[in-house]
């Protein structure tokens, strides 16, 4: 669902002077760009999918979009922002009739946010019109995209999504769904998608079942979404994983599942795991929150030191902090307090400015940490930048050492399936040393959770790598796909649009 962008792109390398302030709040956080909805067969289809995608707007906050269809058009609402802030007005879900629609939360990885980027996209194709939301990454998105193109294909975005519409179109398959295996087969990459026709919801998941979908039971009406917390939200029922590389389609005959792909051992991301997915969602069998206690326990096994109490740097920290507290029998304190008030547009327009971004969203809180031997536990660390303000902020605040562990391994290469990790160069552990690292942070000790231990935090004897059981490439540089687009020897388009256009 990413805007695509040449892999060469100055926009893509890591900036060499001054912090904004959005890097200054985000600067160690992972971002994924979108969650997927659908629903079939219910009369309030546009409200359920609304309250499901406030569920999943942790996958995406910069947009969010509904397309519903009523038995004879469809209807689309498409809004930069929250979905809150576009979806809770009676008004705007009376404007999406019909008893099925499919919704999504975006997050752009390159790129501005514009409204024609905003999905679902919709076409109108011989068939009919077509729907599609897409969570994940092409990782041959861009050589499609540009043979579609000399064939002349006109395209309206400058998503990767777009890419799929326009190989559905262009199939001779008789069957909407024989065009729609057609499509996914010439794909590479990572991708859950929920689309939407006149007569059918579809999901889909990719071979290697890289990004989540689900199924769930509504008073007996079909839900797909990303995670199963979008379920809880609306009280329907957890009915099973989409397998990798399954269709499933819900129509007036029912549900049919298709396997058009040959077998693979799965490859799911780890990350989900470690930061993606809510902490109450159940992922692959797994619950989210007992797998992050589990890497902070692991944490205390391999890396512990003397210290007084443990932090987490929250939100995603809080988990694993408790599970090494837990293991280690060091207590656990809240010693930062997060403000979840931060306009996500804030502007400071100087650099004095800039230096609160953390500040805005962090803050110390003296009484648990003064005086003290402190752990501070994160998630993952991208590029340090909000790592060292926070270790700074603990010793204002008095604390005597700082630890900092991590709860996942050095990221060392970047993703291309649809993680926002800057490329080599701007990751902190694929640059520098361990002590490197610990001295730009600032800690008085510095450690990862290693690649095996966060195997056996999750049942396993250690990572086997003839058969690893998670797509964990950002640690182990293990592609679990063809990179189609970063292999060209032929120089890509510099840029995917010549519209610039005011969001």
């Amino acid at each position: 669902m990413d805007e695509m962008q040449d892999p060469s792109d100055p926009a893509d390398q890591p900036a060499g002077t001054g912090i904004e302030l959005q890097d200054d709040l985000k600067g160690d956080t992972l971002r994924e760009e979108c969650g997927v909805f659908g629903i079939y067969g219910h009369p309030e289809a546009a409200a359920i999918t609304a309250l499901g995608l406030h569920a999943l707007q942790h996958r995406g906050q910069e947009a969010a979009g509904i397309v519903s269809f009523d038995g004879a058009r469809f209807h689309s609402e498409r809004r930069l922002g929250l979905v809150g802030d576009a979806f809770s007005k009676r008004e705007v879900i009376d404007r999406l009739p019909g008893n099925v629609a499919v919704g999504h939360v975006r997050y752009s990885t390159t790129g501005a946010t514009i409204l024609r980027n905003v999905q679902p996209l919709f076409a109108e194709l011989n068939a009919g019109g077509f729907a599609v939301g897409h969570n994940g990454n092409l990782t041959n998105g861009l050589s499609l995209r540009r043979d579609l193109v000399k064939n002349g294909a006109m395209m309206q975005s400058t998503t990767d999504t777009e890419v799929i519409l326009h190989l559905v179109a262009q199939s001779r398959r008789s069957r909407f769904i024989d065009r729609f295996i057609e499509a996914l087969r010439a794909i590479e990459g990572a991708y859950s998608l929920t689309a939407l026709t006149n007569k059918k919801l579809i999901g889909a998941r990719d071979p290697l079942g890289i990004r989540p979908l689900v199924l769930g039971d509504l008073d007996g009406h079909p839900i797909l979404a990303s995670e199963t917390c979008a379920l809880d939200m609306i009280g329907a029922k957890y009915v099973r994983d989409i397998e990798p590389g399954e269709i499933v389609v819900f129509d007036e005959q029912g549900a049919h599942s298709h396997k058009p792909f040959p077998p693979k051992p799965p490859r799911p991301c780890i990350f989900e795991y470690i930061y993606f997915s809510r902490p109450d969602s159940i992922v692959g069998g797994r619950s989210v929150y007992e797998v992050r206690k589990a890497f902070g326990a692991q944490l205390a096994r391999e890396s512990h030191v003397d210290i007084d109490v443990v932090v987490p740097v929250p939100d995603s920290g809080v988990p694993a902090a408790l599970g090494y507290s837990q293991h280690s029998g060091v207590p656990f304190e809240l010693g930062i307090i997060r403000n979840h008030y931060v306009g996500r547009t804030f502007i400071q327009p100087t650099q004095s400015g800039r230096e609160i971004g953390v500040r805005m969203k962090h803050a110390a809180n003296r009484v648990a940490i003064e005086g003290k031997r402190i752990l501070l536990i994160d998630d993952s660390l991208v590029r340090g930048t909000t790592s060292k303000k926070i270790v700074r902020m603990m010793r204002e605040a008095g604390a005597r050492e700082v630890h900092f562990r991590l709860a996942s391994p050095p990221i060392l290469y970047p993703d291309y399936y649809g993680i926002d990790l800057p490329d080599r160069g701007g990751l902190l552990a694929a640059t520098h040393s361990l002590e490197e690292m610990r001295d730009i942070i600032g800690a008085d000790s510095l450690a990862f959770l290693s690649i095996d231990g966060m195997y056996r935090a999750m049942g396993f004897p250690g990572r086997d790598p003839a058969n690893p059981k998670f797509s964990d490439h950002c640690f182990t540089g293990a592609y679990p796909t063809s990179l189609t687009d970063q292999n060209q020897v032929e120089a890509q388009p510099r840029q995917l649009s010549l519209l610039a256009e005011a969001s």
